[in-house]
């Protein structure tokens, strides 16, 4: 079988313009406008002044929302390709958002494209698309986190309506959202795989209350992005239950599994960058009468680096090759496997990096700092790193036969006995030359 890794030229200037482009034009954005409310509250002059200009010109080139399929105005593009794109997306925070594939929006609107009515897709995923409005995924919970077995928020009918009552924990971006896709318990009675349901909330509903903002380890306490919340009582129509009663981790896989995924892709770029900025301080610091670059404790972190980073974006296009080729249900270890590497890439490439800066490396005059505390969530987003460890190790024992025998299989003595036995003549033979 052939092995190719090579791209086709049509392809590759479309890559090289995006780099050009998130360089020249994402990049200043960030360092101009770096808190992530920006990114979100739409209603901020920003985003018609120089987001939505930028935006167009990425449509132009045909590359809005690769992701997605023609028929809601993307390309369709390949897990692969998208993983050659967002390698290049991930050196900025900005960049997903003027490629209209920015999280939760990307996820929320592949769940509204399956599972919405008609209504409900020109009223928020017909917006949602053209980037005009932001939305929120609200899962998990204040005493479990993203364990849904212990699951408290409930859902119950009430004659033509559902009532959402119940705590929601980190819903990031509610505040500047014009809807919430939320999970909550339905059915009590039954294993959470079947009685948890997901609804369409429009976040102007009564009785949505934000308990608390609740930000990142750097924001100063009461700022934030990412919500503690109260749904008390919250009534939405029978219609905005998505995809019917029970289907919630069915319609969570549309979602989670890509998203797992992409966040993987993007960490390859930020691991570049982080290799960038431990490079140039390498050949830029004079420490002990040499260069940092003339250490060999230093060669050792930036050879590590080098070839933690290598490893891992082959593991990620190879999982992204495995999903065009079977599908994501089918490449299940595939993307554990790349969400279990993740943050143990990004926070040993941002651990390095920082210590190399020195002082100035912990600081806020440099991003080090912040990235490392990104690649530490991404250990809990989309599920904490352990459960997907479980994953693998069940695919490797999925197999496995237990020996036969008392001893391992591999165990010499037993084996050397039987080759010994399988050429006994030959033995013979030595030992009657010897």
């Amino acid at each position: 079988m052939a092995i190719d890794f090579s791209v086709e030229p049509e392809f590759q200037e479309q890559l090289d313009w995006i780099r050009e482009f998130v360089d020249t034009e994402a990049v200043p954005i960030d360092l101009a406008f770096a808190d992530q409310e920006r990114v979100h509250d739409k209603s901020h002059p920003l985003h018609d002044e120089v987001i939505r200009p930028l935006q167009e010109k990425v449509k132009a080139r045909g590359l809005w929302a690769c992701h997605l399929g023609p028929d809601l105005g993307g390309l369709g593009y390949g897990q692969t390709k998208l993983a050659l794109m967002n390698e290049i997306l991930g050196r900025s925070g900005w960049a997903p958002s003027l490629f209209g594939c920015q999280a939760p929006d990307s996820g929320n609107a592949e769940i509204i494209a399956h599972y919405g009515s008609d209504d409900q897709k020109e009223m928020y995923l017909a917006p949602l698309l053209d980037g005009k409005i932001s939305s929120c995924y609200s899962m998990t919970e204040p005493q479990g986190g993203a364990d849904p077995s212990v699951f408290e928020c409930r859902a119950y009918r009430d004659g033509d309506d559902w009532i959402i009552d119940g705590e929601k924990w980190f819903s990031s971006s509610l505040g500047w959202s014009k809807f919430a896709i939320v999970m909550a318990v339905s059915n009590p009675d039954v294993p959470i795989y079947q009685g948890a349901s997901m609804f369409l909330v429009p976040t102007d509903t009564p009785g949505i209350e934000i308990r608390r903002e609740v930000g990142m380890a750097h924001e100063a306490i009461g700022q934030g992005g990412h919500p503690y919340v109260r749904y008390d009582k919250v009534r939405v129509p029978k219609e905005n239950l998505l995809g019917g009663e029970g289907q919630a981790f069915k319609i969570a896989q549309t979602r989670l599994g890509g998203g797992r995924l992409h966040h993987a892709m993007r960490t390859v770029g930020s691991v570049r960058r982080l290799l960038d900025m431990m490079a140039e301080r390498a050949i830029s610091r004079v420490t002990k009468g040499s260069l940092l670059a003339d250490k060999q404790g230093v060669q050792e972190m930036l050879g590590r680096t080098w070839l933690d980073l290598q490893q891992f974006r082959l593991l990620v296009l190879h999982a992204a090759w495995t999903v065009d080729q079977v599908g994501g249900a089918a490449a299940r270890t595939e993307i554990a496997a790349v969400k279990v590497a993740t943050p143990q890439v990004y926070t040993d490439a941002a651990y390095r990096c920082m210590r190399l800066h020195g002082a100035l490396g912990v600081s806020n005059e440099m991003p080090i700092a912040n990235l490392w505390l990104m690649g530490a969530s991404l250990g809990l987003a989309d599920g904490p790193s352990e459960v997907h460890m479980t994953t693998i190790a069940k695919h490797v024992l999925k197999n496995v036969e237990p020996s036969k025998t008392g001893w391992p299989s591999e165990h010499l003595p037993e084996r050397r006995e039987a080759a010994r036995k399988r050429f006994a003549h030959l033995l013979e033979h030595e030992m009657g030359n010897a």
